[in-house]
């Protein structure tokens, strides 16, 4: 295992489902928290829960991460707040339907939380912490990002995206102390099914993980220090396939001749 993450983490989303597991376990592991999401009740809840079971320093943050103020003041938080050492990049939504059931207003609301607010505090702990030169950002991913075809496309783009950014930033930055986690759940029985209309007992028992089984399966991938962590996938071999076919391909890519199969031919 590689050096220990210390100091508070931040947990985005964490009122009910992963984010508040992941708040429970850190603070069971030691950390002091920041948690963040708009149900001030159910944070204030867990908060009180937390304290007591481990005495650990716990604050709240209410705020609404499609609202590009409560965004800017958790963002100035990372920035500014030096004993942060961990951001989980948990908030996130689901659509009822795919983009023909759903219009702009629902387009954007989407891609304000899945998108534009994780990017935006990944931007400022990862400054933070390189300028330190210790920290960690795990993005809640799903394994969607790798299957598109099996359910609404903004949903699982908005997952690739987040994959994209944290093996960009797994890349880029890890020899400046930056370790960053993607983390992609199959199914988890949280309430994202509900608010978005969808009924998760629809799904066989068999594919349906529980929300403690795949934080803590998480935390193992992240003790390990993995770029990717799939907590339902049994076999490794079959994700490092898909990886050095991908890596082998995008070296054919980008030439300065069209392919012969994109080209006409013209009859003599």
């Amino acid at each position: 295992m590689s050096e220990s993450i210390t100091g508070t983490a931040l947990v985005t989303g964490a009122s009910s489902g992963i984010g508040a597991v992941y708040a429970d376990r850190l603070a069971k592991r030691g950390h002091d928290l920041i948690l963040v999401a708009r149900d001030a009740a159910r944070l204030d809840a867990l908060a009180d829960r937390l304290r007591g079971e481990t005495g650990r320093r716990i604050d709240v943050v209410r705020a609404d991460l499609t609202d590009a103020a409560d965004v800017a003041r958790v963002e100035q938080r990372l920035a500014d707040d030096a004993a942060i050492g961990l951001l989980i990049n948990n908030a996130g939504m689901s659509l009822d339907g795919d983009i023909l059931d759903n219009g702009p207003a629902d387009y954007e609301r989407i891609i304000a939380l899945n998108i534009t607010a994780p990017t935006r505090l990944a931007g400022a702990a990862a400054k933070a912490f390189i300028a330190r030169g210790t920290g960690a950002i795990v993005n809640i991913a799903s394994v969607l990002a790798l299957a598109p075809e099996g359910f609404d496309g903004i949903y699982s783009g908005s997952k690739a995206y987040l994959l994209n950014l944290s093996q960009s930033l797994s890349a880029l930055h890890a020899d400046k102390g930056l370790y960053t986690q993607a983390v992609l759940p199959g199914a988890t029985r949280t309430e994202i099914w509900e608010r978005s209309g969808k009924d998760i007992d629809a799904f066989p028992a068999e594919m349906v993980m529980a929300v403690d089984d795949l934080v803590d399966a998480a935390l193992v991938g992240f003790d390990r220090r993995e770029t990717v962590t799939i907590p339902p996938l049994a076999d490794e071999a079959a994700w490092t396939a898909v990886q050095d076919a991908r890596l082998a391909f995008a070296q054919v890519m980008s030439r300065r001749d069209v392919a012969a199969r994109y080209r006409e031919t013209v009859d003599a």
